[in-house]
């Protein structure tokens, strides 16, 4: 049966080992500004993966996943001594996008306000177009003459089929 529990528990575990390690133990410059920002662990705690974020450009992201790649065996190692389960989990590391994600949103957030901004500054001096009021009002009055005239018509007894076949 499968503890989630247990699987956050050595998640949280694992992210501050691996936070830890990488602050005191590796010693590689290109992992100085790396912060590792989440840890997830497969229900079978076989595999753990943890995301980081790099303050820096693009060369820097590459730089430091190089030296991330070559540092998992000592935190791996690391993990296992601190942790005491039966099978130390595997160590992938992935560059987190969510901040970059969080920024895209906010980008597309603020276009929008200014968009609905333009259409609110377009409506404060707008007129209709036609009339104020679209709707008209029912004649009611008129229309209670026109059926009464009409069944005055019709109502005086006599269809004309009837009187045509009258009439031969």
């Amino acid at each position: 049966m499968v503890d989630s529990a247990r699987a956050r528990r050595l998640a949280k575990r694992i992210m501050t080992i691996v936070a830890t390690e990488l602050q005191h133990q590796v010693k590689d410059p290109r992992l100085a500004m790396v912060t590792i920002t989440a840890v997830t662990v497969t229900p079978d705690l076989r595999d753990a993966t943890v995301y980081y974020t790099v303050y820096g450009d693009a060369d820097e992201v590459a730089g430091t996943a190089t030296a991330l790649a070559s540092a998992t065996g000592v935190l791996r190692s690391a993990v296992g001594a601190q942790t005491g389960i039966k099978f130390t989990p595997t160590l992938s590391f992935a560059i987190d996008t969510v901040p970059d994600t969080a920024h895209h949103i906010d980008e597309l957030l603020a276009a929008a306000r200014r968009a609905d901004a333009e259409v609110a500054e377009r409506a404060a001096g707008a007129t209709y177009a036609g009339e104020a009021d679209p709707y008209k009002a029912p004649r009611v009055a008129e229309a209670d003459d026109d059926e009464q005239t009409e069944r005055d018509g019709v109502d005086d007894g006599a269809s004309p089929r009837l009187d045509a076949a009258a009439e031969r």
